[in-house]
C-alpha cells in the first residue's frame, strides 16, 4: 500500500476480489489518450499496462491488448473506446482509448465527458494531422488539460522540435485557454518502451509519462450532495444484459441503492442498482461503494440509453445530455434478395436486420436510423463511409446477409441557401506525384489551401465537399503508385459547390445466371475489365467487370466453347487472363453508381444491379426498343 504526499482528496474503498475484501487509500487521474489514426495510442496504453504489471500473462510485447476485436486488429484503427486501469504510485489512472478518425466522432465526444486530461499523442515526422485537430478540438472546448507526447522519435527523418511548434500553434488557433498552452511535452517510442523530457536522451522505461499524469492532470473534484453520473458508454454481458458505464459526477453510489434514471424529454424512471462494478487493470472488480470522481460499470438498469443520467431517488437533477455531430451521410441497408441469398448467412430477414440496427443504436451515438422506401429496407445516417462500412463489416463477420446502397450526402438548406458537408482534406504524397494529386482534388471541387514539403514528401491541405471524398482515395493511390496518405476531417456546411464529375465508366452486367468461364472471358477482355475469376458463381444482373465506354453492356461470360471434331486438346490452356479487380468494402461503396448495390454476405462481396432483369431495366430506363 502506498499513501501519496499530495493535498488532493484520498479516497477510501472497498474491493471485492477472489473472495475476500481489502481496503486501500487511493488518489484518481481520469485521463483520455486522443490522437490522429495510428499514432500509436493503443501502443502506448499497453506499454502503461505492461509497466504497471498488469499484464504479465502477456508473452509477447508486439501483440496489442486494447484493440481486441478483429476488425480492430486488421484495420489497425481504434473504432470502440476502451477503459482500464492501472495503479502507480497509490494513484490510479482510467485511461481511455479513443478512437482517432471523425467519423468516430460520437466515441470521442462521450469518452471525454468522464476524463479531467488528455494525453495528445503526435508522430514525431508526420505531425499535426486532420484527426490530431479534430480530437483536440473536442478537448480544448470541454477545458481539458493536455499533455503532449511526441511519439516516435525513433523514426528516420523525425522532427520534434518542429511538431512541438505546430501543436503550440494548433492549440492556439483553437482558442486554448493560458493554462492548456502552458502543456508538458514529452518524447519517447512506445514501440520501444520509452519516454523522456528529452528526445535525444532515451530512457529505460515510461516512468517520466506516468509520473507527469500524476503531477499535471487534476484530480476529480470532490462534490458532496446527491448522486450523479451521467452514462457515457455501454457494454453487454450474456450473464447480467446491458451494463452502464460512466464518471460519478457527485456524491456516491451504492449497491442495492434505489436510483432514478433521468430520460430524454424529462422522463424518470424509479430503478434499483444491483451490482457496481470499477476497472481494474484490464478486469473489473465488484464494489459496494462509488465515491465521486471514479468510473464505474451500474448492473441491473433497463432501458437506459447513452446520455442519461443516474441521479438522486428523491431529487433527481439530470446532467446535460452527451451532444453528438450531426450525421452527414446516409445509405440504404436492405435485405439480401439476389438469387444467391441465404447460402452463407444465419441472419437473412427484415427482422433480423431491424433488430440488429436497433441494438447498434443504442451505443453508437453517431447514427440515425429510418424506415425505407419499402418494408424490407431502411435508411442509415452516419459520419462518413468508414463509419457506415465499419457496420457493415461487423455485421457481416456476426452472420448477416444484406444489401446496401450508394453513400448519399446530407445537404441542408440555411438562410436559403443549399449548403453541403465540407470535409479538411490532407495528402501527403512523394514530390513527383503532387501534380496528379492535385488534378485529381481539383476535379472533384476541392480547393488547395496549402502546400508544404517536408522532407521528400508534400503536404497538400485541400477544402472538398464530403460526395467528393466517394472514390478519392483508390483514385488517388492508383495514381501515386500506392504512396498517397490521405486523411479528412469535417469542417460544416458551406453553400452547394456544384456538379462533380462522378464515374465515367459503365458496368459490365451479366445476362446469365452460372459459372464464369476462361473462354468467354477472354472473348470479352477488350470490353472492360473483370471483377470475377474464371469459375465463380454468377447470377444474371450481376457486375461482373467495368466497361471501357460510359455505358452499361449485357454480356454472357457463361458461355462454353462448342465441342467440334477440330478442337486441339488442352486449347483451354491458352487462355491468359489478368487478375481481377479486387475491392475492398469501402471501395465497392465508392464506386457504384445510383442503380447499383453492394450485396455482402459472411463469405462474398458482390455488386449488382437493382433491377436484375434485363428487360425491366431498359423498361425502366425507357430504352426498350
Amino acid at each position: 500500500m502506498y499513501f501519496c504526499s499530495h493535498f488532493c482528496r484520498l479516497r477510501l474503498k472497498t474491493v471485492q476480489t477472489a473472495g475476500f475484501r481489502t481496503t486501500y487509500m487511493q488518489e484518481i487521474r481520469n485521463i483520455a489518450i486522443i490522437a490522429h489514426v495510428d499514432h500509436g495510442k493503443t501502443t502506448l496504453v499497453d506499454r502503461m499496462i505492461y509497466q504497471a504489471k498488469q499484464a504479465r500473462e502477456q508473452e509477447k510485447l508486439g501483440e496489442l491488448i486494447l484493440d481486441n476485436n478483429d476488425l480492430e486488429r486488421e484495420r489497425g484503427i481504434t473504432i470502440l473506446a476502451k477503459n482500464v486501469s492501472v495503479p502507480y504510485k497509490g494513484v490510479k489512472i482510467n485511461i481511455i482509448d479513443t478512437p482517432g478518425h471523425s467519423d468516430f466522432g460520437g466515441e470521442v465526444e462521450r469518452v471525454l465527458n468522464m476524463a479531467d486530461g488528455v494525453i495528445l499523442l503526435v508522430d514525431a515526422f508526420e505531425g499535426c494531422m486532420p484527426q490530431t485537430r479534430f480530437v483536440l478540438q473536442k478537448a480544448i472546448e470541454m477545458g481539458k488539460k493536455p499533455i503532449v507526447v511526441i511519439n516516435k522519435v525513433d523514426k528516420q527523418n523525425c522532427r520534434p522540435e518542429e511538431v512541438q511548434e505546430e501543436v503550440f500553434d494548433l492549440m492556439f488557433s483553437l482558442n486554448a485557454t493560458d493554462d492548456q498552452l502552458d502543456f508538458r511535452t514529452l518524447y519517447g517510442s512506445a514501440k520501444q518502451g520509452w519516454m523522456s523530457t528529452d528526445w535525444r536522451k532515451p530512457t529505460e522505461d515510461i516512468t517520466a509519462l506516468l509520473d507527469t499524469i500524476v503531477e499535471v492532470i487534476p484530480a476529480p473534484q470532490h462534490n458532496d450532495g446527491t448522486p450523479q453520473m451521467l452514462i457515457s458508454s455501454l457494454e453487454y454481458s450474456p450473464y447480467v444484459g446491458r451494463i452502464a458505464i460512466g464518471r460519478v459526477t457527485r456524491g456516491e453510489l451504492k449497491a442495492g441503492m434505489n436510483i432514478s434514471l433521468c430520460k430524454r424529454y424529462d422522463i424518470i424512471q424509479k430503478q434499483k442498482i444491483k451490482e457496481l462494478m470499477i476497472f481494474d487493470g484490464l478486469t473489473k472488480a465488484k464494489v459496494d461503494t462509488v465515491q465521486c470522481g471514479d468510473i464505474c460499470a451500474v448492473v441491473g438498469l433497463e432501458g437506459f440509453e447513452i446520455g442519461d443520467t443516474i441521479a438522486d431517488f428523491e431529487n433527481p437533477e439530470p446532467l446535460p445530455p452527451i451532444e453528438v455531430d450531426e450525421p452527414t451521410m446516409s445509405m440504404l441497408f436492405c435485405i439480401n434478395n439476389s438469387p444467391f441469398f441465404g447460402r452463407e448467412g444465419k441472419f437473412v430477414t427484415s427482422r433480423h436486420l431491424k433488430e440488429r440496427l436497433e441494438k447498434e443504436l443504442e451505443k453508437n451515438l453517431a447514427l440515425r436510423v429510418k424506415p425505407g422506401p419499402n418494408a424490407d429496407s431502411f435508411i442509415v445516417y452516419g459520419r462518413g463511409v468508414l463509419h457506415l462500412s465499419v457496420l457493415i463489416e461487423t455485421m457481416r463477420r456476426e452472420g448477416f446477409e444484406l444489401q446496401v446502397g450508394q453513400p448519399k450526402v446530407l445537404d441542408k438548406t440555411i438562410n436559403g441557401q443549399r449548403c453541403e458537408p465540407i470535409e479538411n482534406l490532407t495528402i501527403e504524397v512523394p514530390e513527383e506525384f503532387v501534380g496528379k494529386a492535385i488534378e485529381i482534388s481539383t476535379r472533384r471541387k476541392a480547393a488547395l489551401l496549402h502546400m508544404e514539403n517536408r522532407g521528400d514528401r508534400t503536404h497538400l491541405d485541400f477544402d472538398i465537399p464530403a460526395r467528393g471524398l466517394m472514390g478519392l482515395r483508390s483514385n488517388l493511390l492508383t495514381a501515386t503508385q500506392g504512396e498517397a496518405v490521405v486523411a479528412h476531417r469535417f469542417k460544416g456546411y458551406e453553400p452547394y459547390k456544384g456538379e462533380i464529375e462522378r464515374r465515367t465508366n459503365g458496368s459490365l452486367v451479366s445476362i446469365e445466371t452460372g459459372t464464369a468461364v476462361a473462354y468467354s472471358m477472354d472473348k470479352l477482355q477488350d470490353r472492360g475489365r473483370f471483377f470475377v475469376n474464371p469459375g465463380d458463381e454468377i447470377y444474371a444482373g450481376q457486375v461482373v467487370g467495368e466497361h471501357t465506354r460510359e455505358r452499361d453492356l449485357n454480356i454472357n461470360i457463361c458461355k462454353t466453347k462448342k465441342l467440334t471434331n477440330m478442337r486441339a486438346s488442352g486449347s483451354d490452356d491458352k487462355v491468359m487472363l489478368p487478375p481481377p479487380i479486387v475491392f475492398s468494402l469501402e471501395e465497392a461503396l465508392e464506386y457504384i453508381q445510383e442503380d447499383e448495390l453492394v450485396e455482402v454476405t459472411p463469405k462474398s462481396m458482390r455488386i449488382r444491379k437493382i433491377i436484375l432483369d434485363e428487360t425491366e431495366r431498359k423498361r425502366k430506363s425507357g430504352n426498350l426498343d
